[in-house]
């Protein structure tokens, strides 16, 4: 007897595919017509598969019920999808572009990102209660990095090529890419304060007391290991990868295929790398692919190749999937570190504050950003995702090896569920507002201007037509030499009205003209006064007509009376 077989894997590719079929269905309708991020939609699904809802998606039997093995897997996904993210964001870049834009992307990287990781930890710090500013510094610097993923939706697509120019969507790529890699310095000096002093400076629980030990390891490990050997690392493995792929291309040894996944396995072989140095491959991945098309020859070989982004597409929805599955939602509203009225203060202040204010007053000095509409969308689209997810992970796993009799130390443990209920909380609250704002934005746009033309039209109502007062007397400079004509008499039966009235202006040249005219002199229309006459009635030739109409130039109408003869006809 054939049984069903509902198995975890069977469920889960049986919902992954058949979400993405469906999307795919409506991809260009929701993405193109409606702005609508992919994000936005995924993290829905993510909702509606996981056990809040359905339950089709069950990632807690997925990690056998263990929290670790859950957020190990969660943490792994991140890494190789930032990876993949970073590499292609880098091969999208002009030849030099890191060296050419030093300047701007100094700014963004040093003021901006400090000022950013700054004003979210005092927010953090004012909001949440019985924290330490401390714990503050490291929640901040989880979302400091602006997310590659998230940013893909406002510099790709129909909007941003009619809205953005090109010089700003390449520095919003370059400021996301490598920002991603340089939280680790923002994360880890709190994180290595916290290890060694405590909290709170002087609360007792940190394993020495001594603050010049987390600063040695903060400079040695931190920027001297992970940021600039990753740094190294990339550039060296990138230059490699694009001399090893000339050389092969020039010899015909590499198909098509393996030429257009070249950047992706190239992703895949540094997270790998990297990862087992323990250095930043997040970074590392950004470096090799701005590298890699250092010439700018793979990125224009592929320019017009759709493989990539499809790699990229089905990786970004897969994750906010699997994002709007594991999201906390239920600790949101009950927790034990914040009130969720404060939560949703902190998340609109957060977006409000945390890169608007700075990026606008630097916009100046940032030559790519020419207008201040354009420095206030820069500073609003910073949006927080997979990178803040990222760093989430890496915290949970430094924070677990505090350890104070076999157990996590209390305030690292307090720290974790802070940065568990606020960072996803901020997530959701970036991944919502940053994926329905340009919608919103243009449903506003439109929404006046169609009711301002509704109500105009109704207000506009047509003139009535009518003669005005005394018509009778008026006497037009035709109707003068029409009555100048033998035969006319106003009271006669035969005769022409009082009022001669020309209605229209123009008319369009009779099809009597040869095939030969073009289609511009058929259609333009001519003016009446240069019309030729149409002579009717007895006698009414065609060589006539045409003497009719030379002798006759003074009156130019278009139409005559059956009781007029024309101007020079034989009697």
């Amino acid at each position: 007897m054939p049984t069903l077989a509902l198995t975890n894997f069977n469920i889960v590719c049986a919902s992954l595919g058949g979400f993405i079929t469906l999307f795919g269905l409506v991809s260009y309708l929701m993405k193109e017509k409606f702005y609508l991020s992919e994000a936005l939609i995924s993290l829905i699904a993510g909702l509606i598969f996981s056990p809040h809802a359905t339950n089709w998606i069950r990632p807690h039997e997925y990690a056998l019920h263990s929290i670790e093995n859950l957020d190990s897997i969660t943490l792994y996904f991140t890494r190789v999808v930032l990876g993949v993210q970073l590499v292609l964001a880098g091969v999208q870049l002009p030849s030099k572009y890191l060296k050419t834009e030093w300047k701007s992307l100094a700014l963004l990287l040093g003021p901006v990102m400090t000022t950013m990781w700054l004003i979210t930890s005092l927010l953090v710090f004012a909001l949440v209660p019985h924290i330490s500013f401390l714990q503050a510094l490291a929640v901040g610097a989880c979302v400091t990095p602006t997310d590659p993923v998230l940013s893909n939706s406002i510099v790709k697509g129909k909007f941003a090529d009619k809205n953005i120019p090109k010089e700003l969507q390449k520095i919003i790529v370059a400021e996301s890419g490598a920002n991603d890699g340089l939280g680790y310095p923002f994360l880890f000096l709190p994180l290595y304060l916290i290890q060694h002093i405590g909290s709170h400076g002087n609360d007792g629980f940190g394993q020495d007391g001594k603050a010049s030990t987390a600063i040695r390891l903060w400079f040695g490990e931190t920027l001297g290991y992970t940021i600039i050997l990753s740094v190294i690392y990339g550039a060296v493995v990138g230059w490699l990868a694009k001399e090893l792929l000339h050389w092969a291309e020039e010899r015909k040894y590499v198909d098509r295929e393996s030429f257009l996944v070249f950047a992706i396995t190239l992703a895949l072989f540094i997270v790998g790398t990297v990862g087992m140095i323990g250095s930043d491959d997040v970074l590392a991945c950004f470096i090799a692919g701005n590298t890699f098309t250092w010439d700018d020859w793979f990125r224009l070989e592929t320019m017009d190749d759709s493989f990539q982004p499809t790699i990229d597409m089905l990786l970004n929805v897969s994750i906010f999937i699997w994002f709007g599955a594991i999201c906390p939602w239920a600790e949101f509203y009950h927790n034990n570190v914040i009130p969720i009225w404060r939560l949703v203060i902190l998340g609109i202040l957060v977006l409000l504050l945390r890169r608007p204010p700075i990026v606008f007053g630097m916009h100046k000095q940032i030559h790519q950003i020419e207008q201040k509409r354009q420095a206030l969308f820069v500073g609003f689209f910073g949006p927080i995702g997979v990178s803040a997810a990222f760093y989430l992970y890496v915290s949970i796993e430094f924070l677990n090896k505090i350890k104070v009799d076999d157990g996590t130390r209390e305030d690292a443990a307090y720290l974790i569920e802070v940065m568990n209920v606020v960072i996803w909380f901020l997530i959701i609250c970036s991944v919502i507002v940053h994926g329905l704002s340009i919608p919103l934005g243009k449903l506003g746009f439109f929404i006046p201007r169609t009711l301002s033309r509704a109500i105009s039209s109704r207000s506009e109502e047509p003139e009535p037509f009518y003669v005005a007062e005394g018509a009778d007397d008026a006497i037009t400079d035709i109707e003068q030499r029409l009555r100048r004509r033998p035969g006319w008499s106003r009271t006669g039966g035969d005769s022409l009205p009082n009022r001669v009235v020309r209605i229209g202006r123009s008319i369009i040249r009779s099809g009597d003209n040869s095939r030969s005219q073009s289609r511009s002199n058929v259609q333009t229309p001519m003016p009446l006064s240069a019309a030729p006459t149409m002579a009717r009635g007895e006698g009414g030739t065609g060589e006539a007509s045409a003497a009719a109409s030379t002798a006759d130039v003074g009156l130019q109408r278009t139409i005559r009376f059956p009781d007029e003869e024309p101007v020079g006809a034989k009697p």
